[in-house]
Parts: C-alpha cells; sequence; structure tokens
C-alpha cells in the first residue's frame, strides 16, 4: 500500500473522528428534552390532525397543552371524556367542552329553489359554480349542491342526499369544522349541539325577489324579529338570530309564511 493511500486513510479516520467528537459534544451541550407529558396528552389525542382545534395538528396542540397555551377542552374532535383524561394527566382542571355540530342554513333543494332558463354545465363544484355562473338555482345566496362539504369531510359525515343537499350524520361527526370552511356561500355553521331554532336561510333579496327565487326563503318580513326583544334583528333583508339575547317563547313561529326560521331538534336534521 502506497505512502499516500495511508496518508488519506489515517487524515480521513482522523476527521471522522474529531467530526464525531464535535457531534456528541453539540448533543450533550445543546440538547433540549422533550417534556414527556406532550407524548401522554398526544397519545389521548385522536390523531385526525384536522386542525380544528386552531393548531397545526394533534401533536401541536399536545405541545400547546402542556405549555399551558392551550385548555384540554380546545378539541372539539375528542369530547368531554379525553379532556378529563388530558387534564388528569396535567394536574389541571379541564373545564366544559359543549360539541359544535355544522348546521345547513338552507332548505332550497331542487324542488324547492327555482332554476335558472339556462342550465349549468360544468364541474360539479361549489367553488367553481361560484366562479363560473353560480350554478343552476335563481338564489345565489343559498346551497348550490355542488357537494364540496361533503368530498371533504375527512369522517364520512356528510351527504348529499336526494333533495340536492347536504346531510349531516350525527353518530359521526365529530365538529372538526372542515366542511364550513369548504362552502363558498357561508351556509354552514358550527352551532353547540343543544341549540334548536334557526333561520335556515341566507338570501338578502328584497322581499319579491326572494319569493321568485325559492319557496322557503326568508322573505325579511321582519315578524320574526319585531317582538322578540333585540332576540331577531333583520340585517339586508334576512332574519339574524342573536343567541346571547334570544328567548325563543318570544318567536311565532307559525307566522313565518316560509317556514325559514324553525324551532328544530338537531336529529331531525341528522342522518341516522
Amino acid at each position: 500500500m502506497g505512502l499516500e493511500i495511508i496518508i488519506a486513510i489515517a487524515t480521513m479516520g482522523g476527521l471522522g473522528f474529531i467530526f464525531a467528537g464535535g457531534l456528541a459534544f453539540a448533543d450533550k451541550k445543546l440538547r433540549v428534552e422533550e417534556n414527556p407529558l406532550i407524548n401522554t396528552v398526544n397519545e389521548l389525542l385522536p390523531n385526525a390532525n384536522c386542525g380544528a382545534c386552531g393548531f397545526a395538528g394533534c401533536y401541536d396542540f399536545a405541545v400547546k397543552v402542556v405549555e399551558g397555551k392551550a385548555v384540554p377542552s380546545g378539541c372539539p374532535v375528542s369530547g368531554n371524556e379525553t379532556s378529563i383524561h388530558i387534564s388528569d394527566a396535567l394536574g389541571i382542571e379541564a373545564g366544559n367542552s359543549v360539541k359544535m355540530i355544522p348546521v345547513i342554513l338552507c332548505r332550497g333543494g331542487s324542488s324547492e329553489a327555482v332554476n335558472k332558463i339556462a342550465e349549468y354545465n360544468g364541474p360539479l363544484s361549489c367553488k367553481a359554480m361560484a366562479i363560473v355562473s353560480g350554478g343552476d338555482k335563481l338564489c345565489y345566496y343559498g346551497c348550490s349542491g355542488g357537494g364540496d362539504c361533503s368530498s371533504v369531510c375527512p369522517f364520512g359525515a356528510m351527504l348529499m342526499n336526494g333533495n340536492g343537499l347536504p346531510e349531516v350524520m350525527e353518530k359521526l361527526c365529530t365538529g372538526c369544522g372542515i366542511c364550513v370552511k369548504a362552502c363558498p356561500r357561508n351556509i354552514i355553521e358550527m352551532h353547540p349541539v343543544d341549540r334548536n331554532v334557526f333561520v335556515f336561510c341566507k338570501n338578502q333579496d328584497d322581499p319579491k325577489r326572494s319569493k321568485e327565487v325559492c319557496s322557503v326563503a326568508c322573505i325579511g318580513c321582519g315578524i320574526c324579529a319585531r317582538k322578540s326583544d333585540g332576540g331577531v334583528e333583520m340585517i339586508n333583508n334576512l332574519g339574524i338570530i342573536k343567541y346571547e339575547k334570544f328567548d325563543e317563547s318570544k318567536i311565532s313561529f307559525e307566522k313565518c309564511s316560509t317556514g325559514a326560521i324553525r324551532k328544530i331538534r338537531y336529529k331531525e336534521i341528522s342522518v341516522n
């Protein structure tokens, strides 16, 4: 073996030894020990990584909970039982967690909404319809029936019914809110599971136009708002419920000619 080769091997070996020593020293001096509670909390979470908690994923949420920057009940998917287990592991108070569910604030399906004379022939996507022509319906505020909300649901908890409207399967719904973000017309809202009065319409047209485009639209008459003591406000020809002031006993539901404001239990609008 030549002297040059021996020198090269010795040089490379020496450099490798020096670098290895440097890495070992850096690992010892610069190592950041991870709090074992982070892994404990992460294992208790559903690991859906849906982002409904407002963080990047379940692990990020676990880090924030351990750091005190998020509360154990901040995961809408896991529910009260999980938040109690997390709190027990951390030795803190859990707080109350109310399940949130998506509510479809539109009843203008294929049999209620009036269609345009020209038929829409394009991608069956709500976002595409909103960009191209608004879809088949004359109402530009209601559900266009493209099914974007059902296609993005990671839990299979939403489907399109035979009337062209989305329905929620309550048993599968985790309350992640991804469907809300997918709707370009903002007709899906998250509400507490025990809330049962809604205005099932988003139409802001004048009364005459509202009647022309849909048989179940809010026509802006204001009957629901007059004696509600601020529980219902008329904004842009649409009844808006102010739940912090709302008293359902002051609402004459039978006087709403189109049934836009209704008292209904969530199970009635869910698929079992």
